[in-house]
């Protein structure tokens, strides 16, 4: 078999390269027979139209627990209404709210001592529920509902299980976040409002006023690519309509007291002892080049009245910010409260002027301001790497920080009071070792409802949860990591045959903890978890939410690449089949991940004992028509050392999917000859290498992938090279490049209103166009009103459909010559 076809030639000249990749004309799409929304296998069907399994949120003190309910898929009528797109944000102009949001529709209260369930009286009808949040005493929680019209804001209290509504259909929640917060007294919400005098919505004209300019004099202000960009003078006033805000203090009994004037608020936070606010608000000018999240904003502290009692900052349009994975903006970013006191803010500031090629002993320094906030800033902190944050606990605080060219993470114990006296680094680690990864703190809620580090009594010790990589699999476990000597002692730990992961610790002095376990068979349920006693109770009871699924056959692959590299992958077998029935075909469904080291690409990085789930984009509903499926095929693209791994990009994901065949042609259940390779997004990206540059598969299917990377010429992906850094790179990593050696039948599905950086949908419209003119066998396929994931259930059953046709035709039922 020929692995590596004939490549073209390495290198072209720039000004040839994007006349030739950006040159191509608009595709010409015949009416095709199969018009309409199609409907695949009712085995496939039925997975998707099954009843949702409840999400679940714990209260902060594991005494109870909220199951809320899904009403599944949204129809294409839902997906489709209108929406604008400005700065990067999607929102439906009927509600001031979030475009195509997700929705509850029922919640569900439970006991976690005993599980006794109870209903919550007094929701609304044909509720469409979010931004679910307990309040600082876990007595209550508030809740969106969303209608026709707006976006209502609720609270349901636990002790009554009463549900009623505080305000009309006024809340402003079209920026990104939460439009509420609570107040440390559990009694008060400081709300986002439509301001009620912004006018009526403007109206576009037919006749512009203008052209729209953009201009740059001499400075170097290079930008990945986004989606949703505002475009013009209308785009602008849209913006600021819809974002137009007026601040309210809203108490759980109705009554409401605007704060300050209105603004474009981008955040609100109110302090620990709930006296002020910190509040973001954004500036113009407006950019058409960078989203929302760049713009020009102020930070100020004001009072419960709205009284601005100190400005902060005026941060600038941040256009400029260099490529670089670990560059920031410049000046003063991520201002926070500290969770331990009553009205202390901290922040950090980079000293390399944001960009992360300087050379510099710090990075950035992080300091504290108190309340009245009229003193010098204390330095809390400097960092070698990037800041992350802090984790608080009280009277502790550990920094976090990063650096991404040497996937290097570092954690620093630091004394607030005493922020002078040297720090201890409690962990410094390559964050992609997963079997030595120490994991996550546990918070508990102190005074002002805040999350801090649990601690013993005498704060020697704090409580982490990690996933317990090991070489036979992840193994979640809880431990107890001392400050003083660094060392971790492990409470306890998943063991096979089930995959249980510490969800909290509910009581530190009885040793109880809650988790989610499931094993192959058995879904993933509550439990709360007694160490002492060893006594395990069952809090939950969900039922198998895929029966079709039951009786498929899993198996944890661990095999070689080549160059000696671990690979491993999931492999999936019909119900009942054995191998003396013969190899399968196969559906092969990966995503490919970058590393710097090749140990670390190699470890396992899931678990045998995982519950068979399914969504919407996963390949296995294919086991149920008769296909071996090898999901999460591992596909690790590796560059050690001064080396990048895109700089043999092609070579190592060849190598990678021969060695994944090889295996399971091995074992004897699949057909080499009957092969197919599948992703989504850059799994999409690795589809078409993978049939430019081999011949290991029978056919290809590509959803919602980015095919040309001249289009994402300022880096992609973990690529942060630009296109005349590396124009060697960008040409080899383009399928569009090779379009001339895709000789096996490709299935490209894309969102037609994809909103991901860099997968326009001009690229599966480009790549198509490409492989049309060279005659290769390929369908597109555009989904109107979709996203870069797919929602409506109609748009979910036509892609199934799609895939499975593609499958059964060129692969199940190829005809080899």
């Amino acid at each position: 078999m020929n692995l590596t076809k004939t490549k073209a030639v390495k290198r072209l000249a720039s000004s040839v390269l994007f006349a030739l990749l950006l040159g191509s004309a608009p595709v010409a799409m015949a009416q095709d027979a199969n018009s309409g929304y199609q409907r695949p296998p009712e085995a496939i069907a039925a997975i998707i139209e099954a009843p949702s399994t409840p999400a679940v949120s714990i209260s902060a003190n594991g005494e109870w627990m909220l199951l809320l309910e899904s009403p599944g898929y949204p129809s294409i009528e839902e997906v489709s209404a209108p929406e604008s797109r400005l700065a990067g944000m999607r929102i439906n102009p009927a509600t001031n709210g979030p475009s195509r949001g997700n929705y509850y529709n029922g919640l569900k209260l439970k006991k976690v001592s005993n599980a006794e369930e109870f209903e919550i009286k007094g929701l609304p009808q044909q509720a469409q529920l979010s931004n679910i949040t307990w309040s600082p005493d876990q007595k209550y929680i508030a809740f969106t509902h969303t209608k026709a019209n707006g976006i209502e804001l609720w609270t349901a209290d636990l002790g009554t299980r009463q549900a009623k509504k505080l305000t009309e259909a006024v809340i402003n929640d079209a920026y990104s976040g939460r439009p509420f917060e609570w107040l440390s007294d559990s009694k008060t919400l400081v709300v986002k409002f439509v301001d009620e005098k912004r006018g009526q919505m403007p109206q576009a004209t037919h006749v512009p006023s203008g052209p729209t300019i953009q201009e740059n004099i001499g400075k170097a202000k290079p930008s990945r690519t986004y989606q949703d960009l505002l475009k013009n003078r209308y785009d602008e006033q849209l913006f600021d309509y819809y974002m137009q805000t007026q601040l309210k203090l809203v108490s759980i009994d109705g009554k409401q007291e605007p704060v300050g004037k209105p603004g474009i608020v981008k955040s609100i936070d109110a302090s620990p002892d709930g006296q002020y606010l910190l509040v973001q608000t954004i500036q113009k000018p407006y950019s058409y080049l960078v989203p929302h999240y760049y713009f020009p904003y102020k930070v100020e502290v004001w009072n419960r009245s709205g009284q601005v009692v100190k400005e902060l900052a005026q941060l600038p349009l941040a256009e400029d910010i260099p490529i670089a994975f670990d560059a920031v903006a410049k000046g003063p970013r991520s201002y926070n409260w500290r969770p331990d006191k009553p009205a202390t803010l901290y922040w950090a500031e980079a000293q390399d002027g944001g960009d992360a090629n300087k050379e510099v002993a710090v990075r950035d320094h992080v300091y504290m301001l108190d309340a009245p906030f009229s003193g010098k800033p204390a330095q809390l902190a400097a960092t070698k790497y990037r800041y992350r944050g802090v984790m608080w606990g009280e009277g502790l605080a550990i920094v976090s920080e990063r650096w991404w060219k040497t996937r290097t993470e570092r954690n620093t114990l630091v004394d607030p009071a005493k922020p002078a006296a040297k720090a201890t680094v409690l962990i410094e680690r390559s964050y992609e070792d997963n079997y030595n990864d120490p994991g996550s703190p546990v918070f508990t809620r102190n005074k002002y409802g805040r999350n801090v580090l649990l601690t013993d009594k005498k704060k020697q010790h704090i409580y982490m949860i990690s996933e317990g990589g090991s070489p036979e699999g992840n193994r979640p476990f809880v431990s107890e990591f001392n400050l003083k000597s660094r060392k971790a002692d492990i409470l306890w730990r998943s063991e096979a045959p089930y995959y249980e992961r510490p969800v909290d610790i509910i009581d530190l002095n009885s040793k109880k903890i809650i988790t989610r376990r499931e094993s192959e068979n058995d879904p993933p349920n509550y439990f709360v978890r007694d160490l002492k006693s060893k006594k395990l109770t069952q809090v939950t009871k969900f039922p198998h939410p895929a029966p079709q699924l039951e009786g498929v056959q899993k198996q944890m692959l661990q095999y070689k690449r080549e160059d000696g590299v671990n690979l491993t992958a999931m492999l999936y077998l019909p119900k009942g089949y054995k191998k003396e029935d013969g190899p399968l075909p196969m559906l092969l469904w990966a995503y490919p991940r970058e590393f710097k080291n090749a140990a670390a690409a190699g470890q396992v990085k899931s678990s045998p004992y995982e519950f068979t789930r399914i969504s919407w984009g996963s390949p296995l509903f294919w086991v149920t028509q008769g296909y071996a499926v090898l999901d999460r095929t591992d596909i690790p693209i590796v560059g050690e050392g001064d080396a990048q791994p895109n700089d043999t990009y092609v070579q190592q994901l060849v190598s990678s999917a021969k060695a994944a065949i090889d295996e399971v042609v091995k074992m004897g259940v699949a057909d080499p000859k009957r092969v197919a390779v599948g992703g989504h997004s850059y799994g999409a990206f690795m589809t078409g290498n993978l049939l430019a540059h081999s011949d290991l598969f029978a056919a290809g299917i590509a959803r919602s992938g980015a095919y040309n990377r001249t289009l994402t010429p300022f880096g992609f992906q973990q690529e942060e090279r630009s296109y005349w850094e590396a124009p060697e790179v960008y040409f080899q990593m383009s399928p569009f490049s090779f379009a001339n050696k895709v000789n096996e039948p490709i299935l490209l599905i894309h969102g037609e209103a994809d909103n991901n950086s860099g997968t326009f949908p001009v690229q599966s419209e480009r790549f198509y166009n490409a492989l049309k003119g060279h005659g290769a066998t390929t369908r597109l396929v555009f989904l109107p009103a979709e996203s870069h994931g797919y929602r409506a259930k109609e748009s979910v059953l036509h892609m199934l459909w799609e895939m499975d046709q593609w499958l059964d035709k060129y692969v199940k039922n190829r005809q080899v010559q």
